[in-house]
């Protein structure tokens, strides 16, 4: 890293700036946390994101382990794959069952047994220089993923006309991360790098263009009234009604009630609901 400060220190530069707004963006979803779990609810939002950039970041940190003049690589995943676990573990907690279900699906499948299918393929098969080569198109894929996982919140921002479930804080720190990482890259001559975040800069810049256009649209979800679902439900509910506000009974009502009751000798000994 000496040699960067002094070389090429634009490449330190870059990297260390890039540390920092990667770090910005592993934070940016604090506020979406701290609703869920102010709510207790996920609601709408999507485990996905989350589960895709953990993988992410345990591939990169992979990739920079085997390269020597990648520790800004390292620290950064480092941080962010114990900042995603800490979402997950959030999500899973306050998720309902079948989305919990689904999330751990996923972990099992991609981030336990993906990377594990991964260390071992190129450990065992991938030789020399090729293995870093090999790594470097799957953190490519994989960074794709990552800046591509939004496009789902993309289509219901579109379908719905509300950004309430996509973040522009997010939108805004990932765009500018993906700047920072793709000089970095250039200047390091590193294009596994560099190739993703310009694809990263491209659907950050697209998430932010919605994020204006749907900004000031409101969507109205009209709120059904809760009929009652038996005569017992009628029953509780008039009772109710009547002593919380006894003016609601007028005076000829319970004249016609003591009408129809003298006429059914049944009613006679019940006395009028209504009646304060």
């Amino acid at each position: 890293m000496a040699s960067f400060s002094i070389h090429c220190p634009w490449i330190f530069t870059f990297g260390l700036l890039g540390n920092f707004v990667s770090f910005v963006v592993f934070l940016a979803p604090i506020p979406t946390f701290s609703r869920i779990c102010r709510k207790k609810s996920t609601e709408g939002f999507q485990s996905l994101p989350y589960v895709v950039a953990l993988f992410s970041a345990m591939i990169w940190l992979y990739y920079a382990s085997l390269k020597s003049d990648a520790l800004l690589l390292i620290t950064i995943n480092s941080v962010g794959c114990f900042i995603e676990i800490i979402y997950i573990a959030l999500y899973v907690a306050y998720a309902p069952k079948q989305a919990r279900i689904a999330t751990l699906r996923i972990l099992i499948l991609l981030n336990f047994g993906g990377f594990c299918a991964v260390l071992l393929l190129s450990h065992f098969f991938v030789k020399g220089s090729n293995r870093v080569k090999v790594l470097g198109w799957v953190c490519v894929i994989f960074s794709v993923s990552v800046f591509a996982a939004p496009l789902s919140i993309m289509r219901i921002v579109i379908r719905t006309r509300s950004v309430e479930f996509m973040p522009f804080t997010l939108s805004f720190f990932l765009t500018l991360s993906a700047i920072m990482w793709l000089f970095y890259g250039v200047l390091l001559k590193d294009f596994y790098i560099a190739i993703p975040n310009i694809l990263g800069f491209i659907f950050g810049v697209l998430q932010m263009v919605l994020y204006v256009i749907y900004k000031n649209s409101k969507t109205a979800v009209p709120m059904e009234p809760t009929l009652p679902q038996n005569s017992n439900d009628i029953a509780k509910l008039s009772s109710i009604s009547c002593e919380m506000k006894p003016a609601v009974c007028p005076q000829s009502n319970e004249e016609d009630d003591h009408t129809e009751n003298s006429k059914d000798p049944s009613n006679q000994e019940k006395p009028n609901q209504c009646e304060v």
